[in-house]
């Protein structure tokens, strides 16, 4: 439990530093792009403004690549802890999207080409062409670097198996499965349930270890994919037990822009989660009616946290401090315990700006100011 109510905690990405993006593609840093390394350096404490500048001026190398995207996620914690988050992580300043980092570091997996995402941006489909395999923990490096320098508490964020599985082409376990049934439905549907499954099992599980035998004390699992199949839910929910049953460290799920509904009474059955972090302020709905969807938790007597949207990351319009406790007030008056609340963006805020992401985060951990105040 937080050290006080309504705790402010990290959801996901940040937006990718323009500095780091112009070294990786060899382009000389703009005078704009080197005012915001100036802004934000002062407006976060980070300590790696002329080193970073030093980088940009001299040819890039394997040895100052990896120094420069050091730089990035200790920015990126910089940033989060001068916003006044309590729970922390970079911001991902290193993973190329949620996606095709694990599928990049993972075996059985051969890249396709670019499709559209919900956000109009792209990203690399996958296709699983052979059995799945743990090749090295793609997050580890990066915890242990956030873990070194955090001055706050530290959550990892991870996709999870559900996703993975769901974003790409089912090539190999549908084939494995082609001669056994011939109701081709029914082929796809364990064809999919092992492909979930084995994600969660030969990818997730031993990067959730290594993590955790690292010092890792709160893992985050995103789902954003979760309920696009409502039917699929029970393979989301054995997928989560197999990945962490047995691993000493709390576990929390991330859900965006859902019918929150449809995870019922499914995720009952998830036996080592202790929050779910649900989007709502992304419905533009200033009266709350939105949130009547957490009472789905007092309903089928679901006691864990929630993890509180209460800002849009779609949209540049900044939630007041006064919006944000008013949305707390509203949950608590639903869920009746001010303890099982924590505050967050809806989601990453990776297509923002820096300047809309830092007044969104500091709002909200205003708003969660005046909410203590009126809550008891």
């Amino acid at each position: 439990m937080a050290s006080t109510i309504f705790p402010a905690q990290e959801i996901g990405s940040l937006p990718k530093a323009p500095w780091l993006i112009s070294y990786l593609r060899g382009r000389k840093i703009d005078q704009s792009d080197s005012d915001q390394l100036s802004k934000w350096s002062k407006a976060t404490g980070f300590e790696g403004e002329a080193q970073v500048r030093d980088l940009l001026s001299h040819a890039k190398t394997v040895e100052a690549e990896e120094r420069i995207r050091a730089l990035a996620s200790l920015f990126g914690v910089r940033f989060l802890e001068s916003a006044g988050l309590e729970y922390i992580y970079d911001g991902e300043a290193n993973r190329i999207e949620m996606y095709e980092h694990p599928v990049r570091n993972s075996e059985g997996f051969e890249f396709y080409g670019h499709v559209r995402s919900f956000d109009n941006r792209y990203y690399r489909k996958a296709a699983c062409v052979r059995k799945l395999g743990f090749r090295e923990p793609y997050h580890l490096k990066e915890f242990l670097f956030v873990k070194q320098h955090a001055k706050r508490k530290i959550k990892v964020p991870v996709t999870g198996p559900y996703t993975i599985a769901e974003w790409s082409f089912n090539e190999y376990y549908q084939r494995h499965y082609a001669g056994k049934y011939s109701d081709l439905r029914k082929l796809k549907i364990e064809a999919k349930r092992d492909f979930v499954l084995d994600v969660a099992k030969e990818i997730i599980r031993p990067n959730l270890q290594a993590l955790v035998d690292a010092g890792a004390e709160w893992i985050q699992v995103d789902e954003p994919a979760l309920t696009t199949k409502p039917a699929e839910v029970p393979f989301f929910v054995e997928s989560f037990n197999v990945c962490t049953q047995g691993i000493e460290c709390k576990f929390s799920l991330h859900v965006c822009f859902s019918d929150y509904s449809l995870l019922y009474p499914h995720i009952m059955g998830m036996k080592n989660c202790s929050q779910l972090a649900l989007e709502f302020a992304n419905r533009n709905d200033e009266h709350g009616v939105a949130y009547e969807q957490l009472k789905l938790l007092p309903e089928y007597g679901d006691k864990r946290e929630v993890g509180l949207g209460v800002a849009d990351v779609h949209v540049d319009e900044i939630e007041s401090p006064e919006l944000v406790k008013e949305r707390i007030e509203y949950a608590t008056k639903i869920l009746g315990d001010a303890e099982k609340i924590y505050v967050n963006p809806d989601c990453g805020l990776r297509t923002r700006s820096w300047d809309v992401a830092f007044a969104k985060l500091s709002n909200i951990v205003k708003g969660a100011a005046l909410a203590r105040q009126t809550v008891s």
